[in-house]
């Protein structure tokens, strides 16, 4: 069993995208070829002729500009069908794809942005998502190169059909440059890594007024970045020149602040591969029973060196963009503050810590009934709760970290801060997350000290929180 478009191990079976292109491809292979015949067609015409032409482009390189020339001639829908047709190969195939079809990939996405293609921005999402965090191989890097490349090169198409492309660009790149940077110096990366910066402060400067709308988790990344000089210059404009960003007299972190981003945004740090199996590790593994799913899910994605950093991105995952319906919430489904609590045992360096704690707690520090979720506050709370007694480790070093956050993590905003992680607790306790703050101020494992911490913090805040 062969393919001309992936690579197919003997033990597996036939996939079904390579198929149906190829079927496609093979039925009306005659019909590829000039003279060509333009007809009217029908809708299920229309779509085989689509994914013959596909097929054509990805596995007949010298044929190539000829099917693509077809495709404009009888394209009747803005090339949404096709590509439609392309995010389905990334998503569902681009792992397995041979290295020339992957090139390919990449020369028939140029060509719908330059025809501006309905759905061009959900194409690039695709490709975004595949790029691997902490992932140092060639084919990687190559990926991350070549689709850094598009938004560089396409930059005043992609401004035309939707800015909002960019700062799906942004968000990623900002996490790249963050990996790429901590590594040695390493010739393959300095370019890439020089790239990556200057598309992130292009986008940055020419575009903030779409960057803002990003929300929080802009303010997040950008932090993570204060190391490298560019970033710093950026930050320092952020917090002493904002007229250079926005009107001057408005706060352009208190904007971001009370901002909540989307949850389109954290997916685009997590494969499609990987969110496939975190959601059916939440929605069908039964707690107890979580052992060797999550064996499985380490060794492929999170043992390779440098991996760690992952985490971060997925515990964001977890707790922005996978929200439980409540028939599993109130099922023996190994909830997701359990997998956090796992996560958490994998992080191996400090800083690696220090992030996944924030990323965990983010949403705390602004939290605004009004526009914010609970869902997205509810799993380090349970974990805080439910580390007592035998894992009171975890509860005191999330306890001591968010303490930590009110008090130093942005100071001219502290006030901001005290008030929400006060509204975080009170709408916990008043949703019946946990049944009180007993829980944690009357608890006897807890350290005298953090207990007394906890205590004067609770009594300085301005809201009413119910202890009962």
């Amino acid at each position: 069993m062969t393919s001309n478009l992936i690579r197919i191990a003997s033990h597996e079976a036939e996939n079904p995208v390579d198929c149906a292109l190829k079927k496609a491809f093979e039925l009306l292979e005659p019909n590829l070829r000039p003279p060509l015949a333009i007809t009217i067609l029908t809708p299920q015409e229309y779509l085989l002729l689509n994914k013959a032409i596909l097929y054509g482009i990805l596995c007949e390189t010298h044929y190539a500009k000829t099917h693509i020339k077809h495709l404009h001639a009888i394209v009747t829908d803005g090339y949404g069908l096709f590509a439609s047709l392309i995010s389905e190969v990334v998503n569902e195939i681009y792992t397995k794809l041979l290295e020339p079809v992957k090139c390919q990939l990449i020369w028939v996405t140029k060509e719908m942005i330059d025809v501006q293609a309905v759905g061009v921005h959900g194409l690039l999402v695709c490709f975004l998502r595949q790029i691997v965090g902490g992932d140092f191989s060639v084919g990687n890097l190559w990926l991350c190169f070549e689709i850094l490349c598009i938004f560089l090169t396409k930059w005043d198409s992609l401004v035309e059909v939707d800015p909002m492309i960019l700062t799906s660009g942004l968000y990623t790149y900002l996490r790249l440059v963050a990996d790429h940077y901590r590594l040695p110096s390493n010739p393959k990366l300095e370019l890439l890594k020089h790239m990556e910066i200057d598309f992130c402060m292009k986008v940055l400067r020419e575009q903030f007024s779409v960057c803002l709308k990003i929300g929080r988790d802009l303010v997040r990344l950008l932090q993570d970045l204060v190391h490298i000089p560019n970033f710093r210059a950026m930050w320092k404009d952020l917090l002493l020149n904002q007229g250079k960003f926005t009107t001057p007299g408005v706060s352009v972190i208190s904007q971001l602040y009370n901002t909540r981003t989307s949850s389109r945004y954290t997916l685009l740090r997590i494969s499609p591969e990987m969110e496939t199996q975190l959601r059916f590790i939440l929605t069908f593994v039964k707690f107890g029973s979580q052992k060797r799913y999550q064996e499985w899910f380490a060794r492929k994605f999170l043992y390779e060196p440098n991996r760690e950093t992952l985490i971060v991105d997925i515990v964001r995952f977890l707790c922005c963009a996978h929200h439980p319906p409540n028939e599993i919430i109130k099922s023996d489904i190994i909830p997701r503050w359990a997998v956090i609590g796992w996560l958490l045992k994998h992080c191996k360096k400090n800083y690696v810590q220090a992030s996944v704690k924030l990323a965990l707690l983010y949403d705390w520090l602004f939290f605004d009934e009004r526009v914010d979720n609970i869902m997205n506050i509810e799993p380090a709370m349970l974990l805080i709760v439910y580390s007592i007694p035998e894992y009171i480790d975890v509860t005191h070093t999330l306890l001591e970290f968010l303490l930590l956050l009110v008090d130093s993590y942005d100071v001219e905003h502290r006030a901001g801060i005290v008030r929400g992680v006060s509204s975080s607790l009170c709408v916990l306790v008043k949703k019946g997350v946990i049944r009180s703050l007993d829980v944690l101020t009357a608890c006897d494992a807890l350290s005298p000290v953090l207990k007394e911490r906890l205590d004067r913090f609770l009594s300085g805040t301005e809201l009413e929180i119910s202890k009962r």
